[in-house]
């Protein structure tokens, strides 16, 4: 009998990864860490959006969303995550249900939705999701999907994480269940090795798999899968016979990582592509664990050697940077990973970081915020619009990264912003990421047209000189 969404829920929240999750008494833990969202409370994403922005990525199957069409225009491709391949996942699929729907329910329309895309797409497989109000109705999508699955022999695979399930994070670790429960340890993989690891919790936003890849493939490691940028079906399939997991963003995914180190004996550590000595230190970590699990010991030496070769090459890249942006000050509005990762970075570059929002960080990267930001840490759980532009406009930061609704902050401030969340258009992993970053950096600070609008207006003298003493 499948878990209904309520003990599903209730098994997410048991998370063995988490310190905060472990150090509650049995009562405390199965109330879970957040409260649910109420109905037109659902500001920076319901649990659907969370689950489809976790799944989306995985490139080659067709994304169905069982709702009304809404649901699928809020959600579609709201994040760069790039392809090297099938531009399936860029395609919008839903049921549409309408009001007869909700009176009679919606399971044959979503069967016959299930079967035109299988005739006229051929999708890997289907991904099918629930929504609010069918979820509301009852539809059993569970069901509809094993039977969709026996009839036409495609996976379709459901994903039960309704909105009014809970916020946007419940949502990523509800969609990770989903691969767990019926994507993962499906297949087997053609071919293993003993440098085999499986990428978690990393979306290839603008395309920083591709300059973390590299790096892996000149020491000969094999992304037996990333979960889920750049993703295939067959792949995230074969994951559990990967010899290590490395985890990107634990606020997502942590579930991942957890159960297959429970189920096949797989470990995993937490690690960042953001900045050279976090980069470095990463593929340390991966050699170390792969080393553990058999690889050959002289894989140790060949990753010092790459990164010697690495971190000389970007620190020459940056020298002249450095010389500009030291003394410069950053606020950081963003969340997760990206909250000590990011953070890292700009310190390397010689940028003071005046603060750094930890609103969707978990206590382990608040700690690691401690770790790299000392007694200079300042980390701010929820900051106002309005107390933004006050930072800003009293110079106590000279640029903000943050995300693009707060972009508008920062230029009534007549100040710099550059994106560092999802919807960029940058590449930011990786040593050749680090360059980047800085040199975008470096031309949002000194972009001329600061000076220009933070000088008077041209009327504003000839009127003032025009008013009577």
């Amino acid at each position: 009998m499948l878990p209904s969404l309520k003990d599903k829920i209730a098994q997410v929240f048991d998370e063995p990864g988490c310190e905060h999750n472990q150090g509650k008494d049995e009562k405390a833990r199965k109330k879970g860490c957040t409260k649910q969202l109420t109905p037109g409370a659902a500001a920076g994403g319901c649990a659907f959006d969370g689950a489809k922005i976790a799944l989306q990525p995985i490139v080659d199957v067709a994304h169905l969303v069982h709702g009304p069409i809404a649901c699928e225009g809020n959600a579609w491709d709201n994040r760069h995550s790039a392809s090297s391949g099938s531009q399936m996942y860029r395609l919008g699929f839903t049921t549409d249900i309408n009001e007869l729907d909700v009176i009679y329910g919606a399971e044959k329309r979503l069967f016959k939705a299930i079967r035109q895309i299988l005739d006229e797409k051929d999708p890997a497989a289907v991904f099918v999701y629930q929504t609010c109000v069918t979820g509301l109705i009852g539809d059993d999508i569970e069901a509809v999907c094993k039977r969709a699955s026996e009839k036409f022999g495609k996976p379709v695979i459901p994903v039960n994480a309704p909105g009014f399930a809970g916020p946007k994070n419940l949502g990523n670790k509800l969609g990770a269940e989903a691969l767990l429960d019926y994507v993962i340890g499906t297949v087997e993989p053609e071919t293993t090795t003993p440098y085999d690891i499986n990428i978690i919790g990393e979306y290839n936003l603008s395309g920083e798999l591709w300059q973390v890849k590299p790096l892996l493939e000149a020491l000969g490691i094999r992304v037996l899968s990333c979960i889920s940028g750049d993703g295939r079906y067959r792949e995230v399939a074969s994951a559990h016979r990967a010899k290590a997991n490395m985890m990107v963003c634990s606020k997502s995914m942590i579930n991942v990582a957890t159960r297959m180190q429970q189920r096949w004996n797989i470990p995993y550590f937490e690690g960042s592509f953001y900045g050279i000595s976090d980069m470095s230190a990463t593929l340390r970590e991966i050699a170390r664990l792969l080393v553990e699990q058999g690889a050959d010991a002289e894989l140790k030496d060949r990753t010092e050697a790459l990164i010697a070769v690495e971190e000389a090459r970007a620190y020459e890249r940056i020298r002249a940077y450095r010389q500009r942006l030291t003394g410069k000050k950053v606020l950081l509005i963003t969340g997760g990973v990206k909250s000590w990762s990011v953070v890292s970075a700009l310190q390397e570059a010689g940028l003071e970081v005046v603060g750094t929002s930890v609103k969707k960080s978990t206590r382990e990267d608040r700690e690691k915020i401690k770790e790299i930001m000392g007694d200079d840490a300042h980390m701010i759980d929820d900051l106002s619009p309005r107390e933004m532009y006050a930072m800003l406009r009293d110079a106590k930061a000279d640029i903000m990264l943050s995300g693009g609704r707060s972009q508008f902050v920062a230029l009534k401030a007549r100040m710099p912003w550059m994106d560092i969340n999802q919807e960029r258009h940058h590449a930011f992993a990786g040593y050749e990421g680090m360059v980047t970053m800085i040199n975008e950096i470096d031309k949002a600070l000194f972009n001329p047209v600061w000076q220009q609008v933070r000088a008077p207006a041209p009327w504003e003298d000839t009127l003032e000189a025009a008013l009577p003493a």
